[in-house]
C-alpha cells in the first residue's frame, strides 16, 4: 500500500482524486479498506450541483439556523462526498484484541480507498457473519427510510401512501410494508413503479390524479399517511390532497430553494394536515429514549439480513472507483433505469 485515495469535489459538477500516505495506526485504532460505496440521488447530487445550502450559507448549530456568512459551513474543495460504505477490517491497533484483520463493516467514511477509524466505531458496526457486505451501503439510507416511516406513526391495516419511488422510497415502501400497511406507490416512471410492486406495494400508480384516485380506494377517506419521498414540490402538494383528515404527511424529501405553487390554503388547512419532517440528524422525540441512529443504522442492516428488506436488487449501476466521475455524470442526467449508484473498489 503506497496511498489512499479520496473523491473530492473541486467545483460543480467536477472532480478529482487527492492522494494521501498511510499514517501509522494508534494503538485504539483500526484501518478499513473500502470495498464498496453507494452514491447519494439525493444530499450527494446537491452537493454535486452546488445547490446545497451548506455551500451558500452558514448553519449556525447553536442557533439551528441558515446565516448569510463569507465562508459557507462547506467551502471547497468538498471533501464530505459519501456516506453509504462497507469495508473490511486490514489493519488493527496494537491494544485492539477483540478485532481481526477481515472483518468487514458499515459506516460512513466518504468515498475513499481506506479509512481509519477507532476500534469503539467498528466494533458498532460490524457487519452479521456471512452477510453479502452489499447490504452495508443502505445503512445510512436505510436509516433515513426507516425513520421516516416511523415519524407516519403506522397502525397495522393503515393504508399509507409513499410519493417518489426512488431508492428511499422503494424502502419506504418496503418497510411500511413489513410494519402491515396497505402501500400505494406513486411515481411517474413506470419501471420504479413495477419494482415497487415487485417489493411489496399493494398498489402502484401515476402522480396525475393520485389524490382521486387514493380517496377513490379508500371510500372517500384519504390515506392515513402520506410520506413523500421525491423532494418534488408537486408531489408534497398532492401528498398534503391525498391525505386523510387530520393525517400525517411525513416530508422527507430534501427541497431545494422556495416552493412556489404550494397551496396552503386548500386541502392543508381544510382538511387540519400534519405536515411533519422526517430527518436523519434525529429521531422522534417521543421516542428517542428507545430509538437514536445508531439502532436506525443496525436495523438497517439486520433487517436485509433477516430478509424483512431486500435492497441488493436496487442497485442497478456499478462501476470502478476510478470511474467515478463518470457515475455521477450518469446520476446528475438522470440515466435510464438508475436507481442506485455503487462504486466498486476491487482487491
Amino acid at each position: 500500500m503506497s496511498s489512499s485515495k479520496t473523491l473530492v469535489l473541486i467545483a460543480p459538477r467536477t472532480l478529482a482524486f487527492e492522494d494521501s500516505g498511510f499514517v501509522p495506526l494508534g494503538p485504539e485504532e483500526v484501518r478499513i479498506r473500502t470495498l464498496f460505496s453507494g452514491i447519494s440521488a439525493g444530499t450527494e447530487l446537491t452537493q454535486y450541483r452546488g445547490t446545497n445550502p451548506f455551500m451558500h450559507r452558514r448553519f449556525d448549530e447553536a442557533q439551528r439556523l441558515f446565516v448569510d456568512a463569507e465562508v459557507p459551513s462547506w467551502d471547497w474543495p468538498v471533501r464530505n462526498l459519501g456516506y453509504e460504505e462497507s469495508g473490511e477490517i486490514i489493519e488493527v491497533g496494537s491494544d485492539v484484541a477483540d478485532l481481526k484483520v477481515g472483518q468487514r463493516l458499515f459506516g460512513t467514511w466518504n468515498h475513499k480507498t481506506h479509512h481509519v477509524a477507532t476500534a469503539d466505531y467498528a466494533r458498532d458496526r460490524l457487519l452479521p457473519e456471512g452477510a453479502d457486505p452489499r447490504i452495508g451501503i443502505f445503512s445510512h439510507i436505510g436509516a433515513v427510510a426507516l425513520n421516516g416511516v416511523h415519524d407516519a406513526q403506522i397502525r397495522i391495516g393503515d393504508t399509507i401512501a409513499v410519493f417518489g419511488l426512488g431508492v428511499p422510497g422503494q424502502i419506504v415502501a418496503q418497510a411500511a410494508r413489513a410494519s402491515g400497511a396497505r402501500v400505494i406507490a406513486i411515481d411517474p416512471d413506470a419501471a420504479r413503479r413495477d419494482i415497487a410492486l415487485r417489493h411489496g406495494a399493494h398498489l402502484a400508480i401515476e402522480p396525475a390524479g393520485a389524490a382521486e384516485e387514493i380517496k377513490r380506494r379508500t371510500g372517500g377517506r384519504g390515506a392515513d399517511a402520506c410520506i413523500e419521498v421525491s423532494g418534488a414540490p408537486p408531489a408534497l402538494g398532492e401528498a398534503i390532497r391525498a391525505a386523510a383528515y387530520n393525517a400525517r404527511v411525513i416530508a422527507m424529501g430534501f427541497f431545494q430553494g422556495a416552493i412556489p405553487g404550494l397551496k396552503l390554503g386548500e386541502e392543508f388547512h381544510h382538511n387540519r394536515i400534519q405536515l411533519i419532517c422526517s430527518q436523519i440528524s434525529g429521531v422522534s422525540p417521543d421516542a428517542s429514549y428507545r430509538w437514536s441512529k445508531p439502532r436506525l443504522w443496525r436495523s438497517a442492516i439486520e433487517l436485509q439480513h433477516d430478509g424483512t428488506l431486500d435492497l441488493i436488487p436496487l442497485i442497478t449501476h456499478r462501476a470502478p472507483f476510478e470511474d467515478a466521475p463518470k457515475l455521477f455524470d450518469q446520476l446528475d442526467q438522470g440515466a435510464p433505469g438508475m436507481l442506485q449508484a455503487m462504486l466498486e473498489f476491487g482487491a
